[in-house]
């Protein structure tokens, strides 16, 4: 069997593995939004300060909630996006997927991650206690950062003889901040007490983004199987179902019940 054709059963084979992904995500979050409680809701607010009496001014003031939104379909809706990106480059964009493969790439993985990956931050800093809604758009944009600088480093490596670790360690750093910002109210160190199922969240979810970029080294290092693109592109799939399986259900199981 040649080289060409031992591909195309590759590229297959990943397409039949994209459809199954996809539905998988798909009925996660149908079931979500089925029998999530609805009355749970996800307040975010803001403060303002008070200039009326001059310098310095006084504040901040109390803070005022600008809108609510049921936690059920904010759960959904991260299956959802990587079930509609699953389904789509395993149907009308799979020639696509398969160009950008060819060369080390997969462009619609840093888009699709870059706003899943951040809604569940957002999920996940909410129950932490973090309502203030411009803390959750630094948050959100930090961590769709980091999975860009993911885009960036396989652009950039298309055209180097020896792998350029630059994006690599700038979207760490994007990808740090937002924990830090996490772990300071999980731990309490601005007065917080998180409810005791978001321990279990906290734990899972940082093991889980952190093997991601193990994932990447293992690509760039070619270390065992991982000499081939196309299995650290399986593990990505795996890894961003089992993921968001676990924030899902962990969430569903503490807060949405009843």
């Amino acid at each position: 069997m040649n080289d060409a054709v031992s591909d195309d059963i590759k590229f297959q084979k990943l397409r039949r593995f994209n459809l199954i992904m996809g539905f998988f995500h798909f009925i996660q979050a149908a079931i979500m939004l089925a029998i999530a409680n609805y009355d749970v809701q996800m307040s975010f607010t803001t403060s303002y300060i008070d200039a009326t009496a001059g310098f310095p001014p006084v504040g901040p003031g109390a803070a005022q909630v600008l809108f609510s939104v049921p936690l059920g379909p904010m759960v959904a809706v991260f299956l959802l996006m990587s079930a509609i990106a699953h389904l789509s480059i395993a149907t009308f964009g799979f020639d696509w997927y398969v160009k950008n493969l060819k060369m080390n790439m997969n462009k619609a993985r840093w888009f699709e991650y870059a706003l899943s990956s951040s809604f569940m931050l957002v999920v996940i800093a909410w129950l932490c206690g973090m309502f203030d809604f411009v803390s959750i758009i630094m948050l959100f944009s930090l961590n769709a950062c980091m999975n860009l600088f993911g885009y960036m480093m396989e652009a950039h490596n298309q055209n180097t003889k020896k792998t350029d670790w630059t994006s690599f360690i700038f979207g760490c750093f994007a990808g740090l901040i937002p924990w830090v910002a996490l772990i300071m109210y999980f731990t309490g160190v601005t007065g917080g007490n998180p409810p005791a199922f978001v321990y279990g969240i906290m734990i899972s979810i940082a093991f889980f983004f952190n093997i991601f970029a193990v994932n990447m080294i293992m690509q760039y290092k070619k270390v065992g199987k991982w000499k081939d693109y196309l299995y650290g592109e399986r593990v990505y799939i795996i890894l961003s179902l089992v993921a968001k399986t676990a924030l899902a259900w962990q969430v569903f199981a503490g807060t949405m019940v009843g």
